[in-house]
């Protein structure tokens, strides 16, 4: 089931103003890594398949790059990026991979420049991205920072994807220390529990 546009932009709008208010979280460069399996699709399948793939955003360019092995559908017959919903329910197809290798095991690279109008699916960018380049650009990266974008491949045998994985969350960096922060404070006052006990 689609989640629905209202509830997509209520989920998505303070992420949307963080990074629309914030040239620098734009500026900087991420990657989000994600493992795809049928489990992961809606309704969830038992395809042994798997893939791997790393998304990296920096400035207004997206590199896509992915391998996937064991469709047992029959050949890939695309390859997408989705945004924007949870785990476990379908969001609006935002971006299909261009030349994408028609196979049941392969590799996919490719460069996509976020001002292109053209690379997004046109629902996806009148619906969430305002009819613009720039809008579906914005809620697609606060899509996939905030885990609501994922990537999928369908194929005959799975028309709605055989298998999927998950975008983000990409934790910040100042997240990341305090989160360091406290397991070491954590660790350290276990050792000195452990050393004042008799």
């Amino acid at each position: 089931m689609l989640t629905s546009p209202r509830r997509v932009l209520a989920i998505l709008s303070p992420l949307a103003c963080v990074l629309l208010l914030s040239t620098s979280a734009h500026a900087a460069p991420f990657t989000i890594h994600t493992t795809m399996f049928g489990s992961n699709v809606v309704p969830p399948n038992a395809s042994p398949a798997v893939g791997s793939a790393d998304v990296t955003v920096d400035g207004d360019s997206l590199l896509m790059s992915l391998t996937w092995s064991g469709l047992t559908g029959g050949p890939a017959t695309a390859g997408h990026l989705h945004c924007c919903a949870p785990p476990g329910s379908a969001g609006l197809l935002a971006i299909t991979f261009p030349g994408f290798p028609l196979a049941t095991s392969g590799s996919y690279t490719h460069m996509f420049d976020m001002t292109d109008p053209a690379i997004y699916v046109a629902n996806f960018r009148n619906t969430l991205g305002g009819g613009t380049a720039a809008g579906a650009e914005a809620a697609l990266i606060a899509g996939m920072i905030g885990g609501l974008a994922y990537l999928d491949m369908p194929d005959a045998g799975f028309p709605t994807g055989e298998i999927r994985g998950q975008l983000g969350p990409v934790p910040e960096p100042a997240t990341l220390t305090l989160v360091g922060l406290g397991l070491a404070g954590a660790a350290f006052g276990r050792s000195r529990r452990r050393e004042s006990r008799p």
